[in-house]
């Protein structure tokens, strides 16, 4: 009877995983990328950006773990196997992180930090103009687990925020907005845009030029879900009109950045290479043993993924 526990990334060797799952399931039959022998016997694949195809291979899969909140790397891969279930983790480390990032560059942008710190490179006493917390209105894209903890923490600065998702949400003090009329209105009052968003076929280059002119002018926009969000060639131009008065950026079309992308010296651009958050086996290891215990005892799993919605 197939056992095994298949950890296919290039991140890490996975050691910390596995200690993390066998203080929950006991000894274990733990493979890697390099050592994933008889894939018969491979029951449950831990996945970060699988090779296309490698998990078509295992004839016994019962349970697929995207091992990041998102899983966009996984639904790429057009020969999933059907039928397989897919979860993804659910890491509340992860998402407070997220929502740390977020906050920083609001807060960065709203207090003028990169007018001052050029001021003092110039040498230069020059006090900014002050814009109040409730005159500086807040968007939030993705009404999901980050994207409500972030919107959460924002209102509670005393910024007004917003959010958008797909489907009508309800959030505490929060101003929601759904659909595409809604997303229009969202982008309309949204003096600073933090896209948290899945990446699925209709999100992919949701920032483009359209919704750049809807933003009021000389708003900032703070990228931590994916690169594939955000037509670059529109956000350039968006940033040279002063239509944007800059970009904290995390995630790109093309990771790692290219030498060459205008992104890195472009003065209104904030560039960090995709660390908002990153997964810790340790906080995020209960949910995925709960999964495999479930799917072993036949009982419904939690955080599923849909891949027609893509989330």
């Amino acid at each position: 009877m197939p056992d095994a526990i298949a950890y296919i990334s290039r991140d890490t060797d996975g050691q910390l995983w596995k200690k993390a799952l066998e203080a929950g399931l006991g000894p274990l039959d733990f493979r890697t990328l390099d050592g994933l022998g008889d894939r018969a016997g491979i029951e449950v694949a831990l996945a970060w950006k699988p090779p296309p195809g490698l998990i078509a291979s295992f004839p016994n899969l019962t349970l697929i773990v995207s091992l990041g909140m998102g899983v966009d790397h996984l639904l790429a891969d057009d020969r999933l196997p059907a039928g397989v279930p897919i979860v993804r983790i659910m890491d509340a480390g992860l998402v407070g992180q997220m929502s740390e990032y977020a906050i920083y560059w609001a807060l960065r942008h709203h207090r003028d930090i990169d007018k001052y710190a050029a001021s003092q490179r110039a040498k230069q006493w020059k006090p900014e103009d002050f814009v109040d917390t409730i005159h500086r209105r807040v968007g939030v894209l993705g009404l999901g687990t980050i994207g409500q903890d972030t919107a959460s923490k924002i209102a509670a600065l005393g910024f007004p925020t917003a959010g958008w998702s797909r489907t009508q949400k309800s959030l505490p003090g929060i101003e929601t907005f759904h659909g595409a009329d809604g997303l229009k209105r969202l982008l309309a009052q949204s003096d600073i845009l933090i896209n948290v968003l899945p990446l699925t076929r209709d999100t992919r280059g949701i920032l483009n030029a359209e919704a750049f002119a809807a933003l009021p002018r000389g708003a900032y926009l703070i990228n931590m879900a994916r690169g594939g969000h955000v037509v670059d060639e529109a956000l350039l131009v968006a940033l040279d009109s002063g239509q944007l008065s800059g970009a904290a950026l995390d995630v790109f079309n093309t990771e790692p950045l290219p030498p060459d992308h205008p992104y890195w010296t472009h003065p209104r651009v904030q560039v960090t290479p995709h660390i908002a958050g990153a997964t810790n086996p340790r906080t995020a290891s209960p949910g995925v043993i709960e999964n495999i215990r479930r799917m072993r005892a036949g009982e419904p799993l939690i955080h599923t993924v849909d891949p027609a919605t893509g989330y």
